[in-house]
Order: structure tokens, then C-alpha cells, then sequence
């Protein structure tokens, strides 16, 4: 189990790298939204990797929060451009 869940937490790493990337470059604020959209959502996933791995639910609530906190912000930053558009 112990293997599975370090392969999956180093896909998820690997998978940030891109991610990080288009935060620093843009070119746009929409992009940089939806990186770190995605940065949290592979967070959340690493956290719920590891919450398998020790067995525990006590991780729940954090992925909960890592979520919603990325759901909100992204609702939010999307409002706030639509606004600036118009």
C-alpha cells in the first residue's frame, strides 16, 4: 500500500510542476486562476492519499476545506473578471 500511495503522491507532484509554472507565466489572470485551481485539487487528492495510507478519516475535513477553498476562489475570481470585462 505503502508504494501505491508514494507512485500516486509523486504522479500528483509531477503533476503541480506545469501547474506552478503557468501561475508564474499567465499570460492571463484566468489562467493563473485555473492553476492554482488545479494546485488545490492535487492537493486534495495528495491529502486523501494519504489519509488511505494511515488509515484515518481525520483527513476529511481537510480535503473538504482544500476544496471548498478552491471551489469559492475560483467562483469568485470568475465573478470579479466578468465584472472587469464588462
Amino acid at each position: 500500500m505503502d508504494l501505491v500511495v508514494n507512485v500516486i503522491q509523486l504522479v500528483l507532484g509531477a503533476a503541480a510542476l506545469p501547474a506552478l509554472i503557468r501561475v508564474g507565466r499567465g499570460p492571463t489572470l484566468v489562467d493563473r486562476i485555473v492553476a492554482l485551481d488545479l494546485i488545490l485539487l492535487l492537493l486534495a487528492g495528495g491529502i486523501a492519499a494519504e489519509g488511505a495510507r494511515r488509515g484515518s478519516e481525520l483527513f476529511v475535513p481537510v480535503i473538504v476545506v482544500v476544496t471548498l477553498v478552491a471551489f469559492v476562489g475560483t467562483v469568485v475570481v470568475a465573478r470579479f473578471v466578468e465584472w472587469r470585462d464588462t
